[in-house]
């Protein structure tokens, strides 16, 4: 079984396919993970820890293609019966690959979608379209990255909600008082401010933008709020900027990546999720999973796993205003905040990795007993 991705870096999409591996049923399924970006390997380490072989196929960029004869020789060497493609870059190229390889060396392919159909670039988007007919299985993480498949594909399509490790995301909940005055000593925080986390990468759809906009209409209502952002990528030097031209000071704290996500979600007062587009973000299951109010755009799952008022607070995405509204809502009324989190905790038993490996693991079985 071989579980091929783009990066290992640690965007949602492969955090989930690590986490799925761990939680595979390994006397069932010998599982191997090959990634494409020979650099973007955070997750690699983690992954053969626990047993797995893990393969680069050496590309230093997106216009490189020489992974894709590494891709082949890694094929034929490892005589897959399946081969479960992650996000659409992976699977438009790699099913040519192996359409390349003789009949009876030919795995059966499988097809993830992440996020949203439309949400790539043209040529990838197109070439995907055209041989995703290939697959034997796809496979959509959350009921908005299905209703964005093209209407043809749905009655073929699958959903199965991935989710987080919640044996890990309890210990954090047992733990919180600690967690939260370590964390909140190692950033500074004085009692009496509210803490809100954004673990998100330095990307465009992130909403970084908003959130830097939010925080200086918080700091000109003269709000205790601060703010914490977790994630690395492309923006950062454009964003630091943006940070110096607000004047945000230590009211906004960039920290690069950090290991340590789940715990400084638990520690918060607020996660927050500004984001212009998503499918179903593992940050968001990370914060239901540890009991915190959430504070979240309307894209994308959004709306499917946070109702406004019940467990979470929803608002319109590109809108600083609302999001700082909201967020002020949190700082006036301590016990709405209690609510939401209490809500999101008890809601947070629907993403439950385990359960999400088991049924991909149907999904193989079945491929796999009617050889397609």
């Amino acid at each position: 079984m071989l579980l091929a991705i783009k990066s290992l870096g640690c965007g949602g999409a492969e955090r989930l396919l690590a986490d799925v591996v761990a939680s595979g049923d390994r006397g069932a399924f010998e599982y191997e993970v090959a990634y494409i970006l020979d650099a973007e390997d955070a997750l690699a380490a983690a992954i053969r820890s626990g047993g797995t072989p893990v393969h680069s196929l050496g590309a230093t960029s997106n216009p490189d293609l020489r992974w894709m004869p590494a891709f082949r020789r890694l094929l034929v060497e490892g005589r897959f019966d399946i081969v479960h493609f992650h996000l659409p870059y992976t699977a438009a190229l790699g099913r040519l690959v192996v359409a390349s390889l003789p009949r009876r060396l030919r795995p059966v392919t499988v097809y993830t979608e992440h996020s949203l159909w439309n949400k790539v670039a043209v040529l990838v988007k197109v070439l995907n379209r055209a041989t995703v007919g290939r697959d034997g299985a796809l496979l959509a993480v959350s009921p908005a990255a299905y209703d964005a498949l093209p209407p043809a594909l749905r009655p073929r399509a699958r959903v199965v909600v991935h989710g987080v490790d919640l044996s890990l995301s309890r210990a954090m909940v047992a733990r919180r008082d600690e967690i939260r005055r370590e964390v909140r000593a190692e950033l500074g925080v004085p009692e009496g401010e509210l803490l809100a986390v954004t673990v998100a990468n330095l990307r465009s759809e992130k909403g970084y933008d908003v959130l830097l906009d939010t925080a200086r209409l918080t700091a000109d209502r003269d709000l205790p709020i601060r703010f914490a952002a977790a994630g690395q990528g492309a923006l950062e030097g454009e964003l630091t900027a943006r940070h110096a031209e607000l004047g945000l000071g230590e009211r906004f704290v960039f920290l690069g990546h950090r290991d340590d996500a789940l715990r400084l979600i638990a520690a918060a007062d607020a996660f927050v999720l500004p984001s212009h587009q998503e499918g179903l973000p593992v940050t968001l299951m990370e914060a239901t999973s540890v009991g915190v109010a959430i504070v979240a755009t309307a894209v994308g799952g959004v709306p499917q796993v946070i109702t406004d008022g019940i467990n979470g607070l929803v608002v319109a995405p590109a809108d600083p205003v609302a999001l700082a509204d909201a967020l002020q809502r949190l700082c006036s009324d301590p016990e709405l905040g209690r609510r939401l989190a209490s809500q999101a905790l008890e809601d947070s038993t629907r993403f439950d990795v385990a359960r999400a490996a088991s049924e991909i693991e149907d999904v193989y079985r079945r491929l796999l007993d009617t050889g397609r």
